[in-house]
């Protein structure tokens, strides 16, 4: 057995005595063994005959040594065998759906012996799972629309687990001799909110060489977490990670890397248009280079602006690459000024331990100082939000106090003294106007009641959007990728309100929201909507996904100039009091 099938032996082991409820630490101890081994640089199998070399890798303590010798000298690993055999491997599967924990899929085992998803999902037909103890018939409806959700979204990835892994890929690739350049490509490069595989463009002197190529892809295979080879040629081996991800590295010439760049990052109806053109301009265009039709005779490959000037266009970028105008307006130099991460002066969207955060009000301060604003704002929760320990007015008055101080003390940033304050189902926020009239600015947001109907809704959003203490609205559409869709309303209402009373827009930035998404952020622009982009931190560490933030809004087509978090403190002061 090799490393990875080691580690696959573990992690699934794990995910079955999770189903099992068994002792939590034991469950991590498997999966911190697995992880462990997956980073190895040796095999399992050279090591395991020097046992105190093992012994020094964290995650691996004498248990779990007996169980690598179990597994390297009986080929299969006895707890393994029997959790199987007690269960089934399509549970494995179920784990993967939104609501269908282990305790509830060891429920519904034992009552029924089902550990499939369409067992699961015939129960939920037939009406059998609402029967279950702590169950009923709505818990059971959550279910089998977490099931059609999985089906739908199955083999998508959010933003930032593609750049992990992409990360992850270029880490183990440049430690390969002869590498110049590592480009992820695809959605990823585009910043599509999710995405569906992973395409990575590698060329150096080690890609024009047939040994040195052949070499190169022994080396990815050796990567941690790769658990399938689907398909191996000369020049481009896919394979899959343990996330169920498929990764396609292609090996490139370097006098095509601009053209591999151009073709495998645009969306094929931006390629199809770009492809048109060249035709019509008397080129070629493929993913090797741009050449003259009538002799084939070579144009432009190694850079992609050579490309786009050869066919009489501004360079477009990556995230623009959609077909949704970019190419008229580049062809009459009217391609916008995008926004960049350096426009921002400050992130207004916080959480601290006063609420449900993990840092205080000085680390949160000292962290956005760090990143190098000028402002940041503390903006904890609203006592609706129970479970977060949500403040009352008497609390929010008290913190606002404290934030003030903190303002005093702390030098090299100013700090704002807000809230995040719930949209009650009528519309209402959940604290008096009084303290409201005490922030610097108020996020107003929806965090229940997400079911109302959509004209409910678009009534709700607009009562809070008219309250004269609201400064923007947070994660407008309530979405969370791959997990919750928005709830509905009229987004086109919503906006027209916000223009008419100056109130913004949150772009959530934070990777499994990224909302407002890149077509409603585009449709605020249109209608003179003003945007704040935010990270909804509750740690220090969350400031720096501001970035997943900034490509949505370049993918808006937003520059500097719609997006309020671009001003100088005083003047973003004044925006959050409706001035503009």
């Amino acid at each position: 057995m090799d490393n990875r099938a080691i580690a696959g032996l573990l992690y699934e082991t794990a995910d079955l005595l999770e189903i099992d409820n068994q002792d939590s630490f034991r469950i991590r101890s498997y999966r911190r063994a697995a992880e462990a081994i997956e980073a190895l640089d040796q095999q399992v199998t050279e090591l395991i005959s020097e046992p105190k070399k093992l012994l020094a890798v964290p995650g691996i303590g004498k248990g779990m040594l007996s169980n690598l010798q179990e597994m390297l000298s009986q080929g299969r690993l006895q707890l393994h065998a029997e959790l199987l055999g007690k269960y089934r491997p399509s549970m494995l599967e179920l784990l993967k759906v939104q609501g269908l924990g282990p305790k509830t899929i060891a429920l519904i085992w034992s009552a029924h012996q089902v550990a499939d998803l369409d067992g699961v999902e015939r129960l939920a037909l037939e009406g059998k799972i609402r029967a279950l103890p702590r169950m009923g018939e709505k818990h059971e409806q959550k279910i089998l629309k977490a099931i059609q959700d999985y089906r739908r979204i199955g083999g998508r990835f959010l933003l930032e687990g593609a750049e992990i892994q992409a990360n992850k890929l270029s880490e183990h690739l440049s430690k390969f001799d002869g590498i110049d350049e590592i480009t992820p490509a695809g959605s990823l490069r585009r910043g599509r909110e999710t995405v569906g595989d992973l395409d990575v463009l590698v060329t150096g002197a080690c890609c024009v060489n047939d040994g040195e190529r052949r070499r190169l892809l022994e080396h990815i295979i050796q990567l941690p977490g790769l658990m399938e080879v689907i398909a191996r040629g000369d020049n481009k081996i896919s394979f899959r990670l343990r996330s169920g991800m498929q990764v396609d590295v292609r090996t490139l010439p370097p006098d095509s890397l601009g053209a591999a760049m151009q073709y495998f990052t645009g969306s094929k109806s931006h390629n199809v248009a770009l492809r048109q053109r060249a035709l019509k301009m008397g080129f070629t265009l493929s993913e090797y280079s741009l050449g003259r039709l009538e002799d084939n005779s070579r144009v432009a490959g190694a850079r992609e602006e050579e490309i786009y000037a050869q066919l009489k266009l501004d360079y477009i970028p990556p995230e623009l690459r959609e077909n949704t105008g970019e190419i008229e307006a580049a062809e009459r130099a009217g391609l916008p000024e995008l926004i960049t991460e350096t426009d921002l002066q400050g992130d207004v969207h916080m959480h601290t331990v006063a609420t449900d955060g993990r840092s205080t009000i000085a680390e949160m301060a000292e962290a956005a100082r760090a990143h190098g604003y000028k402002y940041m704002a503390i903006t904890d929760h609203s006592k609706n939000l129970a479970f977060a320990n949500g403040l009352d007015d008497r609390r929010a008055l008290e913190h606002i106090q404290r934030i003030r101080e903190a303002d005093a003390e702390i030098e090299g940033i100013k700090i704002f003294a807000g809230v995040e304050v719930d949209i009650l189902p009528d519309g209402e926020l959940d604290l008096s106007d009084s303290v409201l009239a005490e922030m610097d600015l108020v996020i107003a947001s929806v965090h229940s009641q997400f079911n109302q109907e959509a004209a409910k809704m678009t009534d709700r959003l607009i009562r809070a959007i008219e309250n004269p203490h609201t400064s923007l609205i947070g994660h407008p559409t309530g979405r969370i990728l791959l997990r919750r869709d928005a709830y509905p309303f009229d987004i086109d209402a919503v906006l027209k309100a916000a223009q008419r009373n100056n109130v913004a827009m949150e772009l959530n930035a934070y990777p499994d929201r990224l909302d407002l998404c890149d077509r409603h952020l585009r449709m605020a622009k249109e209608r003179g909507v003003k945007i704040v982009i935010n990270t909804d931190s509750h740690h220090t560490s969350h400031l720096e996904k501001i970035r997943y933030g900034i490509v949505q809004a370049r993918r808006a087509w937003l520059g500097p100039q719609d997006v309020l978090n671009t001003l100088p403190p005083e003047l973003f002061a004044r925006a959050m009091k409706h001035v503009w």
